[in-house]
């Protein structure tokens, strides 16, 4: 099986830091390094830096690309200046969720980068060829052909600029990009992560990312692997897809309709949005405190004080930054206000807990 697996650019890299390797979405991927808790904490309060290439890169072009993508996605692109992105999903007709992803408004008229979970690289490719049928339009698939990197933490933007020497990193708001030239190679670079702290994904060649890794860790920027990516968004109340959005959760469901804008013309799945905003749904993902240390796990029960089962768990953990036990929860609509006693069963016990909400963390970063 391990040879089946994918690796990336920066692979032999981790395996020389000694990395611990596990698969995911494909890929050989480091889960930690020197340890989740050093890792998650130093992205908190310094910097980490993610290898993010398993990510895909998909390029649309062509005369009917801004109303493809429009079509295929759940925010408005028609907003979008050059050098701006946008968060949505892509929707299947029922308002199950395809995938989340960020659409990048290129310089060029009528370009769009979208970037796209690495568990769901075939299957969003193949989803936007079948949609193209009538619209002018090229969609190019260049995952293999790019790395990535993260870097994350309130000290991320003084090694971008004096450890990669790309300034214009400065100029930079929240959910914006530049795409420039840099020792003879085209990069990207954007304001954005999933960690809930300040940061930039930077999109290269490989070995052009292969060069920035090594210079950042020379600068002492710590090497960050999946699970504290992991135990960071949750923290920061991002959702993770085939967690809090599946194709049978939608973002109604998962209490993400504000990127979904139904004053826009059409879009797949927004009929059935618009009917699940009407009507309501009979389940919404929340965030549950518990009273007791116990860790509660994806696939756990949520239960009422009679043992009546009323959800699930999606994703939980003792968080490191809050020294609480903390999850999402999809639970039954009736029991999803805020402040509505819960209880969670761990193995052979339930523990109390209460409805609070889903961004358990809350950031200092302020440059909107």
């Amino acid at each position: 099986m391990e040879n089946l697996l994918k690796k990336t650019c920066l692979h032999d890299l981790h395996v020389e830091l000694g990395a611990k390797m596990s698969p995911f979405a494909g890929y050989d991927m480091p889960i930690q390094y020197s340890g989740i808790i050093d890792e998650h904490n130093a992205v908190r309060h310094a910097a980490g830096v993610f290898d993010v290439s398993h990510m895909g890169e998909i390029f649309i072009s062509g005369p009917d690309a801004e109303r493809f993508v429009n079509h295929i996605f759940t925010n408005d692109v028609r907003t979008l200046t050059p050098g701006s992105i946008l968060y949505g999903m892509m929707l299947y007709p029922d308002g199950g969720t395809v995938d989340d992803l960020l659409v990048y408004r290129e310089s060029e008229p009528q370009h769009y980068l979208l970037v796209v979970n690495a568990s769901n690289i075939d299957k969003d490719y193949a989803w936007m060829l079948e949609q193209s049928a009538g619209f002018d339009v090229v969609i190019d698939n260049q995952s293999d052909a790019w790395g990535q990197i993260a870097v994350q933490g309130p000290e991320a933007e003084q090694f971008v600029i004096g450890t990669l020497g790309l300034p214009e990193v400065e100029t930079l708001n929240f959910y914006t990009f530049y795409d420039t030239t840099h020792v003879g190679r085209r990069v990207i670079v954007s304001r954005t992560g999933y960690t809930g702290e300040d940061g930039f994904e930077i999109y290269a060649a490989p070995e052009q990312i292969r060069d920035y890794w090594r210079k950042l860790l020379n600068a002492g920027v710590k090497p960050c692997g999946l699970g504290c990516r992991d135990t960071l968004r949750f923290e920061a109340g991002m959702p993770l897809y085939g967690d809090e959005l599946t194709e049978e959760i939608s973002p109604i469901m998962a209490g993400l309709g504000m990127f979904c804008k139904l004053d826009k013309p059409e879009f797949i799945g927004k009929d059935a949005l618009a009917a699940q905003k009407a009507n309501g749904v009979a389940r919404k993902l929340v965030g549950i405190e518990l009273a007791d240390k116990a860790v509660p796990r994806h696939g756990y029960p949520v239960e009422l004080e009679d043992g009546t089962e009323v959800g699930v768990v999606t994703t939980g953990y003792h968080s490191i930054s809050l020294e609480k036990s903390i999850c999402f929860a999809l639970v039954d609509t009736a029991h999803a206000a805020l402040g509505t006693p819960l209880r969670v069963r761990i193995r052979k016990n339930t523990f109390p807990g209460v409805v609070v909400k889903k961004r358990f963390y809350q950031t200092n970063y302020k440059k909107q």
